[in-house]
């Protein structure tokens, strides 16, 4: 399976192209172990204030994906997909595996939360 990344390279993006690659490049540089909102990284990515563009774009990503999906949570530390369903599943198992604390569906951001700054090389 090809990455998201990869397959935005045409020679004339269009505007939700660049969107879309600004996304999965600020969504690629999220640790292990931590996690970001949906708005966050709609902020961080240059997006304003478009968490609910980049939960639907992230909802659409190809099985097999390389990016970090699971890493991205609701505002608060929530975890919105369900439990007992597939990905929802997948995505806590996977943050569990990174040794991402979940509890009632919810990751405390104080402790697992990203922040680029405290990051930085």
């Amino acid at each position: 399976m090809t990455d998201p990344i990869a397959s935005q390279g045409t020679p004339h993006p269009t505007p939700a192209e660049i969107r879309r690659t600004a996304l999965y490049l600020t969504l690629h540089q999220v640790p292990e172990g931590k996690v970001v909102s949906y708005g966050q990284l709609a902020a961080m990515a240059g997006l304003g204030r478009a968490a609910r563009w980049v939960g639907r774009t992230l909802s659409q990503l190809p099985d097999g994906t390389t990016l970090p999906w699971h890493r991205v949570v609701a505002a608060g530390g929530i975890i919105r997909l369900p439990a007992g369903t597939v990905s929802g599943d997948e995505q806590r198992a996977r943050l569990r595996a990174e040794g991402v604390t979940v509890s009632n569906n919810r990751i405390d951001m104080q402790r697992h939360g990203w922040r680029p700054i405290e990051h930085s090389g």
